[in-house]
């Protein structure tokens, strides 16, 4: 029995994520400006990455 097409490991291994991790976010708000020193980084605003 073969496997599914939608199953099976596309060949560009490491491909673009659409959902950035916290830390991730932290540095893009520095970056823009809009972090606060001493903020907490629990309920961060949506951010767009480098598109």
């Amino acid at each position: 029995m073969s496997k599914h097409n939608s199953l099976k490991r596309s060949s560009s291994v490491g491909g673009k994520r659409s959902v950035m991790k916290r830390f991730e976010r932290v540095k893009v708000l520095k970056e823009r400006g809009q972090w606060k020193e001493g903020q907490s980084p629990i309920g961060l605003p949506k951010t767009k990455g480098e598109a």
